[in-house]
């Protein structure tokens, strides 16, 4: 079984979460992990916690809790 994903005006199909979040998640913009929980952007780009935000010279951001 296979289902869609629709995301910024393309489909992708996926048989499986993991290769979805492989494909579709977001990488820290510092560290380089792959954010699949809660993540922080600033400015149009993601960081996967404020540490590394802030280990970019991003001022005042905080985890969301």
């Amino acid at each position: 079984m296979t289902f869609e994903v629709h995301a910024q005006g393309a489909v992708h199909v996926f048989d499986c979460f993991s290769c979805a979040i492989h494909r579709m998640a977001p990488l820290c913009e510092h560290c380089r992990v792959q954010i699949i929980g809660q993540g922080v952007e600033v400015d149009g780009r993601w960081y996967c916690g404020a540490h590394c935000a802030r280990a970019e010279g991003e001022a005042g951001i905080v985890d969301r809790v």
